[in-house]
């Protein structure tokens, strides 16, 4: 894949063991956010994909998991087409600490994929299936949502604007 380094100094994207799927991204600027707050980091570098492809910028397990630092957009996607640098949306989730980034730090992970492209065709009915419409927890499995498999208690968007 080629690569360019917007920023000279910024070490390109690396698999930190072998077998792993994402390449680390680095952020090129010092940052700190206070808690709920989010940024845009600049990676210092852009790809050009083959046709077919995509990368999908995803967060690092353990800046969630010691830090409260999530991606808003998450995965974020990079085009074949897109040349422009990528940069990578971080929030601090923590209620009470803030979060430093320094020049340089691990920020997420590039998953580069090939992808299919799709023809839509519009139909009146879509044909049956197992799942039918049931999502958003539907199969239980949670204490959080009484283990109720079959249903869940997300009420559709639409109907609650009916007749507003």
């Amino acid at each position: 894949m080629l690569i360019r380094r917007i920023d000279a100094e910024v070490p390109l994207p690396a698999y930190a063991h072998p077998g792993d799927a994402g390449a680390d991204l680095r952020t090129t600027e010092a940052c700190e956010l206070a808690p709920g707050e989010r940024a845009v980091l600049p990676t210092g570098v852009s790809i050009a994909l083959p046709e077919g492809y995509a990368a999908f910028v995803h967060p690092r397990s353990g800046l969630a998991a010691r830090c409260g630092v999530a991606l808003v957009n998450a995965p974020g996607t990079v085009d074949a087409g897109y040349r422009g640098e990528i940069k990578v949306i971080v929030v601090n989730l923590d209620p009470r600490e803030s979060v430093r980034f320094e020049r340089f730090d691990r920020i997420a992970q590039l998953v580069v994929q090939q992808v299919e492209r799709v023809r839509f065709q519009e139909v009146a009915e879509l044909p049956g299936s197992v799942r039918a419409a049931g999502g958003f927890g539907s199969t239980g499995g949670h204490a959080a949502v009484g283990d109720v498999a079959g249903g869940n208690r997300y009420g559709s968007g639409v109907s609650d604007r009916e007749g507003q």
